[in-house]
């Protein structure tokens, strides 16, 4: 199967978590365990992916301790940044939101921009990979696919029940999907050129810090504002483990 293919396929899986916009009804059900399970999932890729993954790249060119420290503080500006996107983050016309719904777009547009950013370098590295070896790259497209459809979520559940519209809950939803294959893209045209191991290092980690700061500062406390924390915790806790077995089962 051709690299591209692979590449692809792994990034689309993306708009399967657009599948909850589809159902007749409002469920404030659905928005609260949603937002709990995308946390879950988005903040153990953060730890059982991204920061590893960084780290590996890392010390391949330095000893433990530096490694170690570049790796923490691009967390840390990865955070910093999170912070000043959300800040500066455009504001919108109040007209068309109540203070509520407003705050719930807001969350499913920065978790768009976040995921582009870690769906790129992600594609880059399926693409090399099912170039290099085809069965492996399947393997890691399986286990991309099996999280990208939580991203999914985390991008069209806010966008839809903020807005009501599933058209613009699967545009911002296809965005996050088609930056995987433009990630793949870029390799086939740029990486043996500008792309090195520690780049790539600094990257994963910056993307950690911004992945960490998502689940922990915006969809959680997002889903604990519905006064539901049973269930929020029940969700979170569902997305953390369901990330750790991917993550185990696939690598």
């Amino acid at each position: 199967m051709n690299p591209f293919l692979i590449t692809c396929l792994a990034g689309f899986s993306t708009l399967l978590g657009t599948f909850l916009i589809f159902k007749r009804q409002y469920s404030k059900q659905i928005l609260i365990t949603s937002l709990g399970f995308a946390s879950g999932v988005m903040m153990m890729i953060s730890i059982v992916d991204l920061l590893p993954t960084s780290f590996s790249f890392l010390r391949s060119s330095y000893y433990v301790l530096p490694a170690l420290l570049i790796l923490l503080l691009f967390f840390g500006i990865g955070v910093l940044f999170s912070l000043g996107l959300n800040h500066y983050l455009p504001n919108l016309d109040m007209s068309t939101f109540n203070q509520k719904n407003y705050h719930l777009y807001r969350v499913g547009i920065f978790s768009c921009l976040a995921i582009v950013l870690h769906n790129i370098p992600e594609g880059m590295i399926t693409y090399i990979t099912s170039n290099q070896d085809i069965r492996l790259g399947l393997h890691l497209a399986i286990a991309i696919a099996l999280h990208n459809i939580p991203e999914g979520i985390s991008i069209s559940i806010p966008i839809y029940y903020s807005t009501g519209s599933r058209r613009k809950a699967l545009k911002y939803t296809f965005i996050s999907a088609i930056s995987e294959p433009i990630g793949a893209i870029l390799a086939l045209l740029f990486l043996s050129y500008f792309v090195s191991d520690v780049m790539m290092g600094v990257l994963y980690a910056f993307i950690g810090g911004l992945m960490m700061y998502i689940a922990g500062c915006e969809l959680l406390p997002e889903s604990l504002s519905y006064q539901k924390k049973k269930v929020t915790y029940s969700s979170f806790f569902a997305g953390c483990l369901f990330m750790l077995i991917s993550h185990f089962f696939f690598f």
